[in-house]
């Protein structure tokens, strides 16, 4: 399995387990609502003499398998302040790419603006999660539905991760 770490932050931001898509500057990652915890099992034992220890026990959590699996955290940004966020963080890839893939700077100025230019007109649509340690400096990942409307996706900036095996 491969996990996919802000090269930022280091935080974990998704992993292969789940369909990647390479579109333009971006990969997109579809994902699914799930539950996680609260095992219902039945022993045949007498539920009234221990209804009180069972509430507490179990806690469900329902959410997108991505943020779940991978501990990120939601933010909020309006227009104004993602436009400052997204020009650091871009400023901050370009100078990584610089250090470790020089020739590919040009293009990811290039196709980071048109994925940007994208964001800015469907901004309304998107939900913001940051990593795990919610480093400002690190990448904001943008969640997303496809046409259907109810399939997440996750849209992530590809020189932004880096992939480690596992």
């Amino acid at each position: 399995m491969i996990v996919f770490k802000d090269i930022i932050s280091k935080d974990e931001l998704f992993s292969d387990a789940l369909p990647i898509k390479e579109v333009g500057a971006a990969y997109e990652v579809d994902c699914a609502i799930i539950t996680i915890g609260a095992v219902e099992v039945n022993t045949g034992a007498n539920a009234s003499a221990e209804e009180a220890a069972e509430a507490l026990d179990d806690e469900a959590k329902t959410g997108i398998n991505v943020v779940l699996s991978h501990n990120l955290a939601p933010t909020n940004f309006d227009k104004k302040t993602y436009m400052v966020y997204i020009k650091s963080y871009l400023k901050a890839v370009a100078a990584k790419l610089a250090e470790t893939n020089p020739e590919r700077v040009a293009d990811f100025k290039t196709e980071s603006a048109e994925l940007v230019k994208k964001i800015l007109a469907n901004f309304k649509d998107y939900e913001f999660y940051t990593g795990e340690s919610m480093d400002p400096e690190g990448m904001v990942a943008l969640l997303n539905y496809r046409e259907d409307g109810v399939t997440p996706y996750f849209t992530f900036f590809k020189d932004g991760v880096q992939g480690e095996k596992f």
